[in-house]
Order: structure tokens, then sequence, then C-alpha cells
């Protein structure tokens, strides 16, 4: 292979046709399968990674079994290709309203933390000065909702970084994210002053799933007390879901204190007098480094820090 081009000649030897079939192969598995899927014959997608490969430098892929596994160079053009994807993505969309005459749309994601206080008044001073934009907000985990962000259906997520590489994003921190256990009002565990952690114990639990922040977070208090994950878990990524069947049974969840002193507030479920030993990190917003932002997107984001 060729030494690694420098950046102009990357640029005229790169096509987007090769793009979309390396993203068709890492999708597909198989070049095959992605030569079919784009409509090609497996001869003409066969060159066009070669080209590819030459043009780049190094080779992308190596064959195992039948299939194709990405080299290291290949992870790491890969990576930079899905943030491609998610950049005309979002070029595409911003193209499609701008045809249609509308004041544009903008795409939040938000943990669940953030929704109570930063989330809702970024976005109340925002339509101040944009009242006629669209907002479409999605919560969920953080690691859910970049994924969003990488393919383009997110202008802006509001979570934590986690094991993301700061080279790629602008992570600007808004606050740390307690958590408190809650239970029915009526829980036997609510008449007692201090919990240990191996009364907990005699409870079903609701957690979320397996990879998310909060998870890896309650897996390390788990740790902690030698004491493995409860048996027959229900998981949820769901706050509603959880907070519904914490009302309605004797089960333990666990979700940011900002939700559960709402919740108690109102008479609706009781926080139980346990400190979890282990917290999550700060979470903030987070945008891709290389994929402009809309005015509003920037103003949100500013609006965003302006309410810590």
């Amino acid at each position: 292979m060729e030494r690694v081009p420098n950046v102009p000649a990357l640029l005229s030897r790169l096509r987007m046709r090769q793009i979309v079939l390396l993203l068709a192969i890492e999708e597909r598995g198989t070049l095959r399968a992605a030569a079919a899927q784009l409509n090609m014959t497996q001869s003409a997608a066969s060159k066009m990674l070669h080209e590819l490969e030459l043009a780049i430098g190094q080779p992308l892929f190596e064959r195992v079994g039948r299939g194709l596994a990405l080299t290291a160079a290949g992870e790491c053009v890969m990576g930079y290709f899905r943030g491609m994807r998610g950049t005309v993505s979002s070029l595409a969309r911003e193209l499609e309203e701008l045809r249609l005459g509308s004041a544009g749309k903008l795409f939040i994601g938000s943990i669940m933390a953030a929704s109570p206080g930063h989330l809702t008044d970024a976005l109340l001073r925002l339509k101040q000065t944009y009242p006629l934009l669209a907002v479409e907000i999605s919560t969920g985990t953080s690691d859910l909702l970049i994924e969003r962000l990488n393919e383009g259906k997110l202008d802006v997520v509001i979570g934590r970084m986690l094991t993301l590489s700061e080279r790629h994003y602008v992570f600007r921190p808004i606050g740390d994210e307690a958590l408190s256990v809650i239970a029915a009002i009526d829980h036997p565990l609510t008449r007692r002053k201090r919990i240990s952690f191996d009364a907990l114990q005699a409870y079903p639990w609701i957690l979320q799933p397996h990879g998310s922040p909060m998870r890896d977070v309650l897996e390390q208090e788990f740790r902690a007390h030698d004491t493995a994950l409860p048996k027959g878990l229900i998981e949820s990524a769901s706050i509603l879901t959880t907070t519904n069947l914490a009302m309605k049974s004797d089960m333990l969840g666990v979700i940011p204190d900002s939700v559960a002193s709402r919740y108690a507030r109102h008479g609706l479920l009781a926080i139980i007098p346990y400190q979890l030993q282990h917290t999550l990190t700060a979470f903030g917003s987070i945008t891709p480094k290389d994929r402009p932002l809309s005015a509003p997107a920037r103003h949100f984001v500013d609006l965003l820090h302006d309410t810590e």
C-alpha cells in the first residue's frame, strides 16, 4: 500500500460512492451483500474497495471466514465515515426544511436528569427568540442518544461522554446527577429510618439496561458489597415504566434524584433512606466537532449553560 496521502490528495481521491460502499459492507457483513444492496456487481464493488484502500494507503478489511472484518485502519476510517453520513443526513434535513419554507426544526436528545430543570428552562428561553422553531425531544440513556447523534438524527445531546473520544465531540459539563432508590409510598422499607444494603436485597429490582451509565453505577454498588445482581430483574430505560412499576408493587428502582424528589413531593413515591456509594459522572451538552450547528442549535446550547 502507498503511504497515507496528504489532505488535498485524499480529498481528490475519495468518492462518495466509496464511502457508501464501506458503510454498506459494515452493515451487511460481506462484500456480496453490500454490492447487492447498492445494485452493483461483486466485481465492481471489489474494484471500488481496492481503489478506496489505495486512496487511504492502508488495507481496511481482512477476511474472516466468509465475511470481512475491519482492520485497525478500517475502524478509524469507519468512525469518520459514520460521522460524514450523519453530517449529510443533517444537511438533507435542513435543506428540506428550507425548501418547505419552515422556520427549521431542532432535534434534541436528553437524559432524564436534565429534563426537569436545565432542558425546560433553556427551551422556554429558546422559544422567545425562535417562536416558530419546531423542536423534537427524545429522552433515553447517553449511549443510545449518542448513537442517534452520530447518525445525524439529533443535533444536540444532553448526556455523558462515557468512553467517547473528545477529538470527535464538544463536551461542555453542566452538573452532576445524584441517584435515589425509590419505592411505593407504603413499601415496608419506608417505615425504617436507616436502611442497610442487605435489607434492599429482600426485594425485586428494576434497573436500566446493561451498558447504560446508571446500570454501571448500580453494578459497581453490588460489586462493592460482594453481592450478585438480584435474580428476576426487570430492565427498562424508561423512567415512566420504572416509577409505575415501583408505585404498584414492592419493587425497588433507581432514578435521578431530581426526578425522584418531584414524585416524593407529590406523594407518589417514597425515597428509600439509603445513600448509594457510587455516583454518575457529570452530564453536559454534546455536539459533533465536524458538523456545523444551526443558529437555533448554537443558541440552545448557550442557553443550557446560562442556566447553570
